[in-house]
């Protein structure tokens, strides 16, 4: 795998500062990855400047939507790390959701070896705060210049890097429970991350944003019964002091988080249950006291609490929490095994290495 490293980037990174407030995505790193798919293979891996991209009018993406990427993150907190964690797991489901929207796969190696080369590079950014880090943002998109309905013969892969804070600035969420839109079908995208299924739920995020709501709760399609997810993370609940999330089917997105923390769970001694929820079950069980927490995951959210669910008409459903909750130490015992806090026993935190560059270099870089 050839890797080319733009001489730029030496002013690009020395004259890059981070500002005091740096928020969730809104800070870019000044180096990114590009890489070109034509004639059915992959270029070179080319590590650049951030910025701006030429793209011709009649790209297919543009007019056909081929798009995925993927979310994960690299930690430096104390100055352990930076670690990224469990990229094999994105790796495999960037080239699910590739297969799903009629793109090129992308091999491991190349996948690995560009998130691991930009946090290299990007390592002096990172911020150092528990719960903060490099938020990475893996893409791929059409690039081949034909308004013909088929799919592209041309692609670019990229990936930027954001430090970033918390993603909500609030400590808890209030969900709106989404009665009339759908998120995905069977037989849809919904497994595939990709920019058309969260371009469908932007109308329901403006009128959840207008009635007070932080987010989404997805139901299924064919009768608005049974819960799925929300609008770009997974989500458990607590009943009967038992952990629930929505089993998964091919409109949900199968989350790293989400199995990460049904792992941890296990391990911690919790009861799981992976099973279809019906929103009147929720309901019923929140308005009895069964329900006694129910909390959003995903790797941008980590883990955050859910206040309530409410409804368009102005009902909301509070969850009352009985005695300790569980959110917290999940939480927490997911960030230590990410930020290097505590002992990795699975095997899922990689350390980058601040020398990777030059063993790249041996591999062909020409800077």
């Amino acid at each position: 795998m050839e890797i080319k490293i733009d001489p730029r980037i030496i002013k690009s990174i020395s004259e890059f500062n981070l500002p005091t407030k740096i928020g969730f995505g809104k800070t870019l790193a000044p180096v990114m990855i590009s890489c070109s798919y034509k004639e059915e293979k992959w270029g070179a891996l080319n590590l650049v400047p951030y910025e701006p991209l030429t793209l011709s009018p009649t790209a297919k993406v543009f007019h056909y939507g081929q798009e995925i990427f993927e979310g994960m993150k690299a930690y430096r907190v104390n100055g352990q790390g930076p670690y990224l964690f469990r990229p094999e797991e994105n790796q495999k489901r960037f080239n699910l959701s590739a297969e799903r929207m009629a793109m090129p796969t992308l091999p491991e190696e190349l996948f690995i070896n560009s998130v691991k080369l930009l946090t290299e590079y990007c390592a002096p950014f990172i911020p150092d705060k528990s719960g903060d880090s490099l938020y990475l943002r893996p893409f791929m998109f059409a690039t081949e210049e034909h308004l013909g309905i088929a799919p592209s013969n041309e692609f670019k892969f990229m990936v930027v890097a954001s430090p970033s804070t918390a993603y909500f600035s609030s400590d808890s969420l209030k969900v709106l429970i989404e009665r009339e839109y759908v998120r995905a079908v069977d037989g849809g995208t919904g497994q595939a991350k990709t920019g058309g299924n969260y371009a469908g739920g932007l109308n329901s995020a403006i009128r959840a944003k207008n009635l007070g709501f932080s987010q989404t709760l997805w139901l299924d399609s064919k009768k608005r019964e049974v819960v799925e997810e929300m609008s770009g993370m997974n989500i458990f609940v607590v009943m009967k002091g038992k952990l629930v999330t929505p089993s998964l089917e091919k409109t949900i997105l199968d989350g790293v988080t989400r199995r990460c923390l049904i792992r941890l769970a296990e391990d911690m001694g919790f009861s799981i249950e992976e099973r279809a929820l019906s929103i009147n079950e929720l309901i019923e069980a929140i308005q009895s006291g069964e329900c006694s927490e129910a909390f959003a995951c995903g790797t941008a959210v980590i883990v955050t609490p859910i206040e309530g669910f409410g409804e368009d008409d102005g009902t909301f459903y509070k969850v009352r929490s009985k005695g300790e909750s569980i959110w917290p130490r999940l939480r927490e015992k997911l960030l230590a095994l990410q930020e290097g806090r505590e002992k990795d026993i699975y095997g899922w935190r990689h350390k980058v290495s601040l020398s990777y560059g030059e063993k790249a270099s041996e591999g062909g870089v020409e800077v």
